[in-house]
């Protein structure tokens, strides 16, 4: 498990400066603002997905003052649909945390940055080496796999033991010179080979620029690597959905709990079982009902079996604290992606 540091990170710099991305709208910027809120919502979600909530999101929140002084209502509104609201929670007190105890400027340490809410090791590593330049090692899922295959490193990393010896390869292997222009390419280029050449299944060996210093590709099994046993369990839960409308159109909407699915975002009322369903609603009501064809959202986790019932109540009915909004006023809240498209649809 060799790896000449010097090669590798010169190989990576240069294969980024004429291979790589360099035209996303987070790029060629040293602002951490931006940076910060693109490494965030890239967190467990494709680049394509993230383009346009992050451009929307700047709009409305264009910086770290402005994001930490609005109410948390907005924020989740702009990140509705785009999953992982904890994100977004975390997202608003970072900001408001930079803002009261950084003086509204970011950290310039990854080690600093760490103590901020919902920042964790990687991401305070390419944050502070994208703009900063300070030498630091990401290692998110994508780079994980590049460094496995590269070092041949076959150590199960379910053993948290295990992960941080390959934390230790991947500090090893970061360039030594010039970091203000070489961190910055270099971090890119791990996160580039990683979403585009050194993929899961099929890499493109013939066209990785480190393809030489690969153990996994001279051994002809890249897909061997990395090794974690642990597998993430899937459930499965059946949710129903009050969809209560009032005459005029209006529909019941209430926050959910912190913690829990969907926390703090205002949704239908949601039900255990048709039978709790049944019992919030007056006895006139309960036998004109009509129920909407059940359908799957699917999260990391789990299955979410989706039960929609819609009834008309009259203006003065109630589930719980919640209220009553226009067909105006609800699309600008914060809507579990689910219930914002069935809405959209009925």
């Amino acid at each position: 498990m060799s790896c000449d540091p010097a090669g590798f990170a010169g190989r990576v710099i240069r294969w980024q400066r004429t291979h790589g991305r360099n035209t996303l709208p987070w790029q060629n910027t040293r602002d951490p603002y931006r940076v910060w809120l693109s490494e965030i919502m890239l967190q467990q979600t494709q680049v394509a997905a993230v383009l346009g909530y992050y451009e929307r999101f700047l709009t409305r929140f264009p910086d770290v003052q402005g994001l930490a002084a609005a109410p948390l209502d907005d924020v989740l509104a702009q990140w509705s649909g785009l999953g992982y609201y904890s994100r977004a929670r975390n997202l608003h007190a970072c900001a408001q945390q930079v803002v009261q105890l950084h003086g509204g400027a970011f950290p310039q340490t990854a080690l600093v940055l760490q103590t901020l809410p919902g920042i964790g090791p990687s991401t305070a590593a390419a944050i502070s080496s994208f703009c900063f330049g300070e030498r630091a090692a990401i290692l998110d899922g994508n780079v994980k796999r590049v460094l496995t295959r590269v070092l041949g490193f076959g150590e199960d990393l379910a053993s948290s033991t295990n992960e941080k010896q390959l934390w230790c390869h991947a500090r090893a292997l970061l360039p030594a010179r010039e970091l203000q222009e070489n961190m910055p390419r270099y971090t890119q280029g791990l996160m580039d080979i990683g979403a585009t050449v050194c993929l899961p299944r099929n890499p493109g060996c013939l066209i990785c620029p480190v393809q030489t210093q690969c153990t996994a590709c001279a051994e002809g099994r890249p897909e061997a690597y990395p090794v974690k046993t642990r597998k993430l369990k899937r459930g499965a839960e059946s949710l129903w959905l009050l969809h209560a409308r009032a005459e005029n159109g209006a529909v019941w909407l209430q926050k959910r709990p912190t913690p829990g699915v969907w926390a703090g975002l205002y949704c239908l009322p949601v039900f255990a079982s048709r039978a709790a369903l049944d019992a919030a609603l007056p006895q006139p009501v309960r036998g004109n009902v009509r129920e909407v064809e059940p359908f799957v959202h699917v999260l990391t986790h789990k299955d979410l079996h989706l039960h929609p019932i819609q009834a008309m109540l009259p203006a003065g009915w109630s589930a719980g604290e919640g209220a009553w909004f226009g067909a105006r006023e609800w699309p600008g809240l914060g809507l579990p992606a689910p219930v914002r498209r069935f809405l959209e649809a009925v």
